[in-house]
Parts: C-alpha cells; structure tokens; sequence
C-alpha cells in the first residue's frame, strides 16, 4: 500500500472513531447542570460572569457562544455539556492520529505496508483511542460543562503537532508547527494549566529530533522543560500582570497621573521592545531567537483571553469572584490567593506552633487618585523544629489531624515548647517517615493509584471512600488480585454486585 493511499485510510478510520466516541458522549451527556464547579463555569459562560480564581476566559467565550444558541433557558446547560462532548470526540481524534503515527514510524515511513502491517497500525490506534473513550474519568468530563475536556482537547493537539513538526524538522517552514503549539500553550492557559504538562514531552521530542542523545543532555533538556514551565506559570502568567502593577505604581503614584496609565504605558513598551526584537533577530540572521522570541509573542496572544476577565469585572456582573478589575486585584486573583498558601518544598507539620507573624503582601485600593495600602496579609511564622522538607501533613483542622493519624498511624517524636502562657508542653512532632507514609498511602495509593486503576482496570462503585474495602476501591475482576485487598467478592451483596457503576475490565 502507498503512502498516499495509507494517509486516506488514516484519515477515514480516525473519523470513524471520532464519529463513535462524539456519538458515545451525546447520548449520554448531561441534560442539565451536575455536580462541582458545572452550574458556576455554565452560570459565568451564559452571561459572561467572573466565576472562581484563576478563572477560564477562553472557556468562557467559547461556551457563550454555544450558549447563544440555546432555544430557551433551560437548555443553556445541556449545549455547554455537549460542548464538552465535542472538545472530547476530538481528542479521541487526534489521539488516534498521534498512535497511528507512532506505529508507522515504528515500522517505517517510506515503505509499502502489509495488510498485516496496516491493519496492526489502524488497530492500535482504534484500540488506544477507544479505551480512553470509555475510561471512566474521561467519559465523565466529556459530559458535564467543566474545562478539563477542552483541556485535554489542548493537550492532544499540542503532542500531536509536535510530532509533525518532527516529520518536517529538515524542511522549510518547519518551524510553524512550533509556533503553534506556543500559541495553544497560550489559548490553554485561558481554560486550564493542565496543558503545561505536556512541555517536558515537548522539549524531548525537540531534542532526540535535533541533537545527539546522551545522558547528560537527557538530564539538560529535563531541567530545560522544567525551566519553560516555570517561566510560563510564574514569568508570564502573573509575571507579565505583576510587572504591569509596578509601572501602574509608578505613574500613578509618583507622577501623579490617571489610573491605568502606567499599565498602558508598560503594553506600549512591551509591544514596541517584542517588535525591535524580532526586526533586529531577523536582521542578523539570529533563527533561534527569532523563534522563541515569536513563541513568547504568540503566548501573550492567546493568553490576553484574560483581558475578559478584567473587562466583565469592570462591568459589575452579578457573579464577580475576587473583583479583578484593576492590576493589583487581577494578580490576586491569578494567584488564587483566596485560596491560602499551600507549602510544597518546605514548610510546618500541622501541629507545629506559632511563633509570630510578618507583614506579607499589600491590598492596595484607588483613593483620591492614588493606590493606598489598606491591608497586609499577614504570615504565620513557625517554630523551626517543626519545619521539613517535602511537607505533606500540614494542615492544622481537627478532620486533616484525624486523617493524617489514619493513613500514617502516627507515633511522632516528643519536643517540648514554650506556649504563650509560660507553660512547658509536649507535641509529638511526625517523623519525615511517617510524613512519607502519608504520601504513598494517601495523595499517591488513595488519591492517585486509585483514580489511576477506576480508569483502565475497573471501580467497586461510585461512593466517596475514605479508605476501608466496601466501597470506592479499584475492582479488577481477577479473584486473587481482589481478594488479597478487598477480602472475598463472593460474599458481597445482591445490591453491591449489582451496583450500576460497578465494572471491571
């Protein structure tokens, strides 16, 4: 078989599985709003309302749009879940075309294909596809108005760029396809930053294709993508806003003049230096620069989805989470700063003590034609013998101490501290390996392994499980596997067994 002639074969089958899974998804969508953030993300895309911190702008508009469509009210919820179900189909799409290419370049480009041959490639990439269709977790966003459907939609077409990108990376113009992804990476931010995650697969792609492979460029190339995702969670997404608010500061404060003017003068000045940049990288020839420079161009792009966000809060909607109608208040909101600080690298067990508190962030709001600081968020400090890397239990709620105790069975070391009444007491301070217990038994076996399974292994049911074995676990079907976990599925109940989201596979 030709070349020519395996690509419309590729072509077909991938919209025959598109076909299947947007079928699958429209029959059973949603007729109404479900459950968690859906009535909010339906609610703000119907009347372009601020739903909750960092918000979803691009997801927003688009689901507006499909809203406008709806005959009357009532089903304005059901087209923004069907709007999910078709971001859905389509990953399905490009998933498909990302294994099949997989699979011919496993047995080679250019080469006249088997039938056996073909029908090993369309299999594979049926089957794969497939199984994500109905994977229980996939088939779920895929019904509901949320964004991790249009997200994933991101995610699939961004690898499957990559790749042929590396088709053509000796051709000319091959550079476009990089331009691209950065101007998805931007649009995704506008629905969710899950698409991130798909920078380090990137950047390898990029690297096996154009250098040599070794170890230590394996390791530079890792710490590479790291850096890239860094720079575009905390150089451009507050950054750029942050940057903005202290050009607002100056101008407004200082100089004495309007509010806004700083933040224009600062897009003025960052429009004019991306443009001398890019003449004068194409002026001497620099390529390399000229396209990330390009790249950090097309970001922006599709990251000013979030201009909306600023532009309905100015508007007052009846739904307006953080009010993020100016600078300073759009970066609290950006970093989800309602939210409280989450300790990842270092920070308190969740009994550590108290030991004061410093000035942190300052709230500034427009009076008398300046910014005043009228408020300070004020941060807890700890006593250092309570600190750790890697904190996992630090939460200080009676129900986080009591879950904590059940997934770690913590015994604690003893420390005597000083309260603020002079009184000599004894904490037992977790050891780091029970800090660790937790982390494999709960976030990574619960919360992580458990999901994992429910989707391509099979799910006991649909009860929230809290640990214990009736309810909430992974089911593989396969006796001796469940057994030695769950006990004897022989003796379960009528009503258990009969369980609709009861599966295995």
């Amino acid at each position: 078989m030709s070349n020519q002639t395996f690509k419309k074969y590729n072509r077909i089958t991938g919209w025959i599985v598109f076909i299947i899974a947007g079928i699958t998804y429209f029959l059973t969508t949603e007729p109404t709003v479900s459950w968690w953030d859906c009535g909010e993300f339906i609610a703000s895309a119907a009347k372009l309302e601020v739903g909750h911190p960092p918000g979803a702008p691009l997801f927003m508009l688009m689901a507006n749009v499909v809203s406008s469509l709806a005959s009357d009210p009532t089903q304005i919820a059901k087209l923004v879940n069907l709007l999910s179900g078709a971001a859905s189909a389509f990953t399905i799409l490009f998933l498909f075309w990302t294994i099949t290419h997989f699979g011919r370049k496993l047995i080679g480009w250019n080469k006249q294909y088997t039938l056996a041959e073909k029908i090993g490639i369309l299999g594979a990439g049926m089957v794969g596809s497939l199984v994500l269709t109905f994977a229980d977790s996939f088939w779920f966003s895929a019904v509901e108005g949320e964004v991790y459907a249009m997200s994933s939609l991101f995610t699939a077409v961004v690898f499957w760029a990559i790749l042929q990108w590396e088709r053509e990376a000796h051709e000319p113009y091959a550079l476009r396809w990089i331009i691209l992804i950065a101007y998805l990476m931007g649009l995704s931010i506008g629905v969710h930053l899950l698409n991130l995650l798909a920078i380090p697969a990137i950047v390898y792609i990029y690297y096996f294709k154009k250098y040599e492979t070794t170890p230590k460029g394996v390791v530079y190339t890792f710490l590479l993508s790291v850096g890239i995702i860094l720079v575009v969670m905390y150089g451009i997404i507050p950054g750029v806003v942050i940057l903005a608010s202290w050009f607002e500061l100056f101008f407004v404060n200082l100089i004495g003049l309007p509010f806004n003017s700083g933040v224009i003068f600062f897009a003025i000045l960052v429009i004019a230096l991306i443009i001398w940049g890019l003449i004068e990288t194409h002026k001497r020839g620099k390529v390399l620069w000229n396209t990330v420079l390009l790249a950090v161009v097309v970001v922006l792009v599709g990251y000013s989805s979030y201009a909306t966000i600023v532009v309905r809060a100015n508007a007052n909607p009846p739904m307006e989470q953080n009010n993020p109608d100016q600078v300073f208040r759009l970066i609290k909101y950006l970093n989800r700063e309602q939210y409280g600080d989450h300790p990842l690298v270092k920070g308190p067990y969740y009994n550590a003590p108290v030991v004061g508190q410093k000035a942190g962030k300052a709230t500034y709001t427009r009076i008398d034609g300046k910014y005043e600081v009228t408020d300070r968020l004020n941060v807890r400090e700890y006593d250092e013998r309570f600190m750790t890397l890697f904190p996992r239990m630090w939460h200080n709620s009676p129900d986080h101490e009591r879950s904590y105790q059940q997934w770690a069975n913590i015994k604690g070391k003893p420390i005597s501290v000083t309260t603020g009444e002079g009184e000599t007491q004894q904490l037992m301070k977790p050891t780091f390996g029970e800090n660790l217990k937790f982390f494999f038994s709960y976030q990574l076996g619960h919360m992580y392994f458990r999901y994992f399974m429910w989707n391509f292994v099979g799910r006991q049911d649909d009860v929230q499980s809290h640990g214990g074995i009736l309810n909430g676990n992974w089911l593989s079907g396969i006796n001796f596997i469940d057994e030695a976990r769950l006990g004897s599925q022989d003796n379960i109940t009528t009503k258990a067994r009969e369980h609709k989201s009861r599966n295995v596979y």
